[in-house]
């Protein structure tokens, strides 16, 4: 019997690995990068893969050009690639595992292997609880640390199994949705879970629909191109598995119990236990079918969540505030935020172009930012620390400083076009500009790209520092964070955000759907301090201006209203607002 192609995940693994090896050889940036991009489109992609192949139709996918396509084609009829079985016959067999240690890296393990004759994982080990790796030049114990601690507990060094970033089950759910609102079965439908609630990971995507042939309904959900393989059938619900991995489960009710059917399935955990604990004291039994009146037995139930919620005498709470953090207490006294939408933004303050690491041109960047309606943006291209030769030194800014200006001329008054910049924070808390140069900056984003491995005191130290500049106006993605990739720069948030008022520096909210940085938790900080956000996408490219939502979504789950927002205000407005329109012009 002829075997099952490959799936998405399994050829993606291919591809990360193939990336690694050849970051752990030192190859050329360009190049790892490439296999990387390709690795999360093919892994990320609802359709299958060995199916697109099969069709000619790989190179259709963003960073899947002919070369990644042959490779692909290689797997899939031979059942390897012959470039990464030399890479992996001349690399030891840890080498990989050890690299991907948080704190590690590439050269670190290179020199490691090398300088100490190893080969396994557990070589590795041995000599970290040996105390040889602190023996090496420029090593020391905090990296035999670090390696004992990922290590821990008999692990290998792997990488997890990832969590699902918003963004793709978000696009996963909204596909499985137009299968069933297709379907004459199908009454009405919605996601429900986490993914509703716009956590920042998924581990699965819930989708609850009320339907009028249950049957019906099951054949639409499960004919759709992402299925992979169907996992569980029932009377009532139904899950399958998608070609990248993500569990997709299906729920079904008569439309009458629809709306407690998906207060329920929302969640989150804590917040329907608050709610029951809530309705007990009313002598009240809430289910997933209804809620139940303990003393006459009576059950009743609503096709509408919002009748949910009066009926335990509550104002409806949007799903971002349903954590158990206090939402039901403002809901009773009627103290609920009216949340920021993202129809309030007006201007995005951090956009690349392909002047730096993006991937279009200023112009096309422009164009997409007014399709959104945007009535301005900031081109906050890389400074030069940034690295791999892709910031701009003093006299390309200028160049495009001058290029920024002569667009923005053609666009006024309807659009406005701000020359910025993307400065790096560098290691004692100086940027990466002079102030001269910095000075003929509409709005200035100033990051951190380097140096993560600071302790709390000295990384809250450069932060501050950077903060105190007359020149900074927003603090771009504040703590670092690359969403199961890197943990957050160690930072004392409190002096952050107390920094950040007392400066009058906005604090990011990154819509990326692998940074969302700050986190809600740190949103919630920030917006009770009096703090000033700046929701923008950090688009690199055309496509990546649609991230908006994500970083709004983040900001309603911190309890964010429009008025802590800078960029829900027009562009005189928000200047007279930032440290911009302080500075002498």
């Amino acid at each position: 019997m002829e075997s099952p192609p490959l799936s998405n995940v399994a050829i993606a693994e291919r591809f990360e690995l193939l990336g690694d090896l050849l970051e752990l050889e030192g190859a050329v940036v360009y190049r790892v990068l490439a296999y990387r991009r390709a690795a999360q489109t093919l892994r990320e992609t609802a359709e299958s893969v060995a199916r697109l192949s099969a069709e000619g139709r790989l190179t259709s996918l963003p960073g899947v050009g002919q070369t990644i396509a042959d490779k692909v084609g290689e797997l899939l009829s031979t059942g390897e690639i012959a470039a990464l079985t030399r890479l992996v016959s001349r690399n030891p067999p840890g080498a990989v595992a050890v690299m991907r240690l948080q704190g590690v890296g590439p050269k670190t393990a290179r020199r490691i292997f090398a300088e100490l004759d190893l080969k396994t994982v557990a070589d590795v080990r041995e000599a970290a609880v040996a105390g040889r790796i602190r023996t090496l030049s420029g090593l020391g114990e905090k990296t035999e640390a670090a390696i004992l601690a990922g290590l821990a507990d008999g692990g290998d060094g792997a990488a997890p199994a990832p969590r699902r970033s918003i963004a793709r089950a978000r696009a996963l759910g909204e596909t499985v949705l137009a299968d069933l609102r297709a379907c004459d079965g199908v009454i009405r439908c919605d996601l429900a879970g986490s993914v509703r609630r716009y956590r920042e990971t998924s581990k699965d995507v819930d989708v609850v629909a009320a339907v009028s042939n249950r049957i019906a309904a099951a054949e639409a959900f499960t004919a759709g191109e992402w299925v992979a393989e169907v996992v569980s059938r029932g009377d009532s619900r139904i899950a399958a598995s998608a070609h990248d991995g993500t569990v997709v489960e299906l729920r079904m009710v008569p439309e009458g119990c629809y709306g407690n059917l998906v207060q329920h399935l929302t969640g989150s955990k804590a917040h329907n236990v608050a709610l029951r604990e809530a309705a007990v004291r009313k002598k009240l039994s809430v289910s997933e079918y209804g809620i139940e009146h303990v003393e006459s037995g009576e059950v009743w139930s609503s096709d509408d969540e919002a009748e949910v919620y009066e009926h335990l005498g509550l104002p409806w709470i949007p799903p971002e505030l349903r954590e158990g953090r206090g939402e039901l207490e403002a809901a009773r006294k009627g103290a609920l935020p009216a949340l920021v939408e993202v129809s309030d933004i007006r201007g995005d303050l951090h956009v690349h172009t392909d002047w730096s690491d993006g991937k279009a041109t200023l112009e096309k960047m422009v164009e997409a930012a007014r399709g959104r309606g945007y009535e301005y943006m900031n081109v906050t291209d890389h400074s030069p620390s940034v690295g791999f030769g892709m910031g701009l030194d003093a006299g390309r800014l200028h160049a495009q400083i001058e290029r920024v200006r002569e667009l923005g001329a053609t666009l006024a008054p309807d659009f406005t076009l701000l020359a910025g910049a993307e400065v790096d924070i560098l290691r004692d808390g100086s940027l990466d500009y002079s102030d001269e140069l910095l000075a003929q900056l509409d709005v200035v984003v100033a990051s951190v790209h380097a140096s993560h491995r600071l302790s709390a005191a000295d990384q809250t130290k450069r932060v501050c520092a950077a903060l105190e500049s007359p020149y900074v106006d927003v603090l771009g993605h504040p703590t670092g964070r690359l969403i199961g990739r890197r943990e957050p720069n160690p930072l004392d948030m409190e002096a952050v955000v107390a920094k950040a008022v007392e400066t009058g520096t906005a604090l990011e909210v990154s819509s990326q759907p692998h940074r969302l940085d700050l986190s809600d938790v740190h949103v919630r900080l920030a917006v009770e301090a009096g703090a000033m956000l700046a929701i923008d996408t950090d688009a690199h490219s055309v496509a990546a201006i649609d991230y908006l939502p994500y970083g709004v979504m983040n900001a309603r789950r911190g309890w964010t209203g429009p008025a802590s927002v800078a960029n829900t205000r027009s562009w005189p407005q928000l200047r007279s607002l930032l440290k911009a329109g302080k500075r002498p012009r």
